[in-house]
């Protein structure tokens, strides 16, 4: 989550539809039109309605291809589609979080690296673990609904938690995304936790949503506790491993209570 939006000063008042266009040309590289100038801030309260249909499309392919291969191939391919839908918006951010945290250096030292094209090894042992992670997880769960389920509710709720992570955390510097596209205040924060957290009882059920809300809180935590304490706050790179990191949580929760 590294590109910073041009946000208009004054842009027109948007209905969900318009927020949620917005939201997925923002999060995903789908072939969408033009979004125009809007407020993007606003239009996170429609991030975990983008996660939806992203878990929706990924759990599509892991149902057709659990039908003909093993559940590790069919797994991986469930992410990979992730990944293609996303243009890995969110694993480039961990990667270069990882790449940061991993420098040897001060506060500017680490965001100078974040900055830089190119991955590291940490990076690339980031990539290698969520990628692992996720596939791990959801090929222990059961193929058909309970997988469908289980990737609605990380999708979902991930990506519903990235407004909440911008309301714990200033910006780290003058520039980028906090910049560009401003926080989103309480109430767009608390709209979509909520719509995530929907997401999440309609496929897990209370005890399911539970563990998943436990696990995604100890691992978003973790990542922001970090970019804190590292950084002084969140940058685009910071707000993608958030949501990795709770994608992550999620899905390992999810394996427990359904498998």
């Amino acid at each position: 989550m590294n590109e910073s939006p041009v946000i208009d000063e004054n842009p027109p008042p948007r209905s969900w539809l318009g927020d949620a266009h917005l939201a997925a040309v923002f999060l995903t590289r789908l072939p969408l039109p033009d979004a125009g100038m809007g407020d993007l801030a606003r239009a996170m309260r429609a991030f975990p309605l983008v996660g939806l249909g992203l878990g929706l499309g990924a759990a599509a392919i892991a149902w057709a291809a659990g039908g003909i291969l093993p559940p590790v191939p069919a797994a991986l391919l469930a992410v990979l589609a992730l990944v293609l839908a996303t243009g890995a918006l969110h694993e480039d951010g961990l990667a270069d979080l990882a790449d940061g945290l991993g420098a040897r250096g001060g506060r500017e030292k680490r965001l100078e690296v974040m900055r830089d094209s190119r991955t590291g090894a940490f990076g690339v042992l980031a990539l290698v673990f969520t990628v692992g992670l996720r596939a791990s997880a959801l090929a222990a769960i059961p193929s058909g609904w309970s997988q469908c389920a289980a990737l609605v509710a990380a999708c979902a709720l991930s990506r519903a938690l990235i407004p909440a992570a911008m309301q714990v955390m200033g910006p780290a510097r003058p520039d980028g995304l906090g910049a560009g596209a401003g926080s989103p205040d309480a109430t767009i924060a608390a709209t979509a936790a909520g719509l995530g957290l929907l997401a999440c009882l309609a496929g897990l059920g209370l005890s399911g949503t539970l563990a998943a809300l436990l696990a995604a809180l100890a691992a978003g935590g973790a990542v922001i506790w970090m970019a804190r304490r590292a950084l002084g706050g969140y940058t685009g790179d910071v707000l993608g491993a958030v949501q990795q990191a709770t994608e992550i949580a999620i899905l390992l929760a999810a394996a427990g209570v359904l498998s």
